[in-house]
């Protein structure tokens, strides 16, 4: 059952993250990237495949500089209702921080097989760890790979690589700015840095 260990670590009572069930993929897939100011500010990587959304927490984010090879950790799989979530998770429950949409849209394997869906193409991709597929979002667009890092002391350690496209660029891409000026993000790690420099040091 893809969502067990979703379903695991989460106090639904607790966190407004939705519960969700899997469903059945429809003809043009989704991805999401959500920013996720948890322990560490990261972001979280979504592809809708098999029902639930595949996850990679990103910490660098990405990048559209194919010279960027982006260490991306395999997570455990999120429900399609994850797509929309934006918002708070309480202090004490798994990944407690603050989400917001950085990115989303739909997107399809770049090699398309005659009489397979995208789905069933992408669900092979997956299983042999080197997905290659086309991002029509509104700030990622054009090819990338996903690949998972052979021989790593890490099991679920892959690499998010933008492959050169007119979408492509040669300076140096940082997510962080290409981000709302209006970002609850931000503003939360704002807050909470804010704190940090106001708690007395322990004698």
């Amino acid at each position: 059952m893809p969502l067990e260990e979703y379903h695991k670590k989460r106090d639904f009572k607790a966190t407004s993250e939705p519960e969700g069930k899997e469903k059945e993929s429809k003809a043009k897939l989704k991805f999401v990237i959500q920013r996720h100011a948890a322990t560490r500010l990261h972001y979280d990587f979504r592809l809708e495949m098999d029902g639930v959304l595949k996850s990679w927490a990103v910490p660098k984010g990405p990048s559209l500089n194919p010279a960027d090879k982006r260490l991306a950790m395999m997570v455990e799989d999120h429900p399609y209702e994850y797509r929309t979530f934006e918002g708070s998770i309480p202090q004490g429950n798994y990944g407690a921080g603050e989400v917001e949409i950085w990115d989303e849209g739909t997107y399809e394997p770049i090699e398309k097989i005659k009489g397979k869906t995208d789905d069933l193409i992408m669900r092979a991709e997956l299983h042999k760890q080197s997905l290659k597929f086309i991002l029509h979002g509104q700030k990622l667009k054009g090819e990338f790979a996903l690949v998972k890092i052979k021989n790593s002391t890490e099991e679920n350690a892959w690499l998010l690589i933008k492959h050169k496209d007119r979408y492509a660029v040669e300076e140096d891409y940082d997510a962080e700015e290409h981000t709302s000026e209006n970002s609850k993000v931000t503003a939360y790690l704002q807050e909470k840095s804010r704190k940090k420099k106001m708690t007395p040091p322990k004698a």
